[in-house]
């Protein structure tokens, strides 16, 4: 075909060639934009200016898990296991029943020493990661009003999105008040807007609140009492700097918090716990998680287990029996709790010289909840921030992904959290001090 044809087709109007392959990406209009969660966005952004997790030059204050490297006083690390024979096959689906059994155990030797009522391995359900345990709760839930907190972890608002039986009602948390929250506020609130479950981080990521002690024993009697479902992701549990009033205080001084503790009949009481490997055992690549909670509950989470995700990995479970010994539990709790305590007062008095506002000192968790507002543009915004702290090879989550807005129903305003930024303690001590003496170094200039 000459150059004189390809002109005069296109000036009728004939159809291009399309026997060359089509350089262009598919519509695919079957499928949705899934937004990504608050980490993998930022790692995204971060690995578009370079960003590897093997490269030393970069600090990744915005990571959500722990350093897994040995800690002063805990237990010699696991690097290596073995496969029987028997785990190359599935595992049910519901976890292995030696490990349900040892986790039971656990919780009934931490939290229920002397109580009439106790756990069972029937109580628990295993999983394949964190996001694996609430997705299949959140499955498992009714048509009911399920009320969730402002600001929390970034990953439940596309959790409380995709399954439309239940309605979730967002309660906002006030900065001014250290984001407390009493139980006559959840009494208010479960009557008020007619709740019949409450999710929630505690400690809160991303702001390292507890609810805990007499507090948290108040929160189970209105749950108890008003048939209202507590569920608290406790995954940072183990990682608490102080103790709550009328919390309890272990062998060595270790601080020991759960719901579990405040249960009176762990088949009657609506309260389930979310827990596993992932960061209070510091091995998050190993996802071994669990549920705990009544039979009637961690029967329909094996059974939503069924359709979404099969069950977790079986040598992984088998694996992670010993560690949960509960003289060796204490004594990685203790070693966390040493280790991140002596890094949370460091990066809170190093981003407080800079100027970012701390509104309350974190209880938990291993992260720091920081408003930026005072600082020199662009760092008086998360996102700014964000993006100038790219630029000096550091990685931190902007505040507004904690806004959690399922369905984006509250559309059409700035995020309430715009000012602030989550920066994460997870890292070793040496990434820290490398991180903040860039962020201090380029606010100077």
């Amino acid at each position: 075909m000459t150059a004189s044809h390809d002109r005069t087709s296109e000036r009728l109007g004939a159809a291009p060639d399309t026997s060359v392959e089509d350089s262009r990406p598919p519509t695919l209009h079957a499928f949705r934009t899934v937004p990504k969660t608050g980490v993998i966005f930022v790692t995204s952004e971060a690995s578009r200016k370079g960003f590897s997790s093997t490269d030393p030059e970069w600090c990744n204050l915005g990571q959500g898990q722990p350093e897994t490297h040995a800690l002063e006083g805990a237990p010699k690390r696991l690097t290596e296991i073995t496969i029987h024979p028997d785990d190359q096959e599935y595992a049910p689906v519901a976890g292995l029943m030696e490990l349900r059994e040892e986790i039971a155990g656990l919780y009934n030797a931490l939290y229920r020493k002397g109580m009439k009522s106790q756990y069972s391995a029937e109580n628990v359900c295993i999983s394949g990661g964190g996001r694996t345990s609430l997705t299949r709760a959140a499955a498992s839930l009714g048509h009911i009003n399920l009320g969730h907190f402002l600001p929390d972890y970034t990953a439940y608002e596309e959790l409380l999105d995709i399954f439309k039986a239940f309605t979730s009602i967002p309660i906002l948390l006030d900065g001014d008040r250290g984001y407390a929250f009493t139980a006559d506020d959840l009494r208010h609130e479960v009557l008020g807007r007619g709740l019949s479950a409450v999710l929630l981080s505690n400690p809160c990521n991303p702001t390292g609140k507890l609810t805990g002690g007499d507090e948290l024993s108040r929160w189970v009697d209105v749950a108890r009492d008003l048939d209202c479902t507590l569920l608290l992701d406790e995954f940072y549990s183990h990682y608490v700097y102080q103790r709550p009033r009328g919390g309890y205080e272990g062998p060595n001084g270790v601080l020991l918090e759960s719901a579990c503790r405040y249960v009176e009949d762990v088949d009657r009481d609506p309260v389930v716990v979310f827990d596993g490997l992932t960061k209070n055992w510091r091995y998050p690549g190993w996802r071994v998680t669990w549920s705990i909670g009544p039979k009637r509950a961690t029967e329909a989470f094996a059974s939503a287990g069924s359709f979404l995700d099969g069950g977790g990995s079986k040598p992984l479970q088998r694996a992670a029996i010993p560690l949960l010994n509960e003289a060796d539990v204490i004594a990685e709790t203790r070693a966390i709790q040493k280790t991140f305590r002596a890094k949370r007062d460091r990066m809170l008095a190093r981003l407080g010289q800079m100027g970012v506002a701390i509104e309350r000192v974190p209880d938990g968790t291993f992260y720091a909840w920081g408003n930026v507002a005072a600082l020199p543009a662009p760092f008086s915004d998360g996102m700014g921030f964000f993006r100038a702290a790219l630029d000096e090879k550091i990685i931190v989550v902007p505040g507004e992904f904690f806004d959690v807005n399922p369905g984006k129903r509250r559309s059409g305003r700035g995020s309430r959290f715009r000012e602030y930024v989550r920066f994460s303690f997870g890292p070793s001590m040496d990434v820290l001090d490398k991180a903040l003496d860039r962020l201090e170094t380029r606010l100077r200039r």
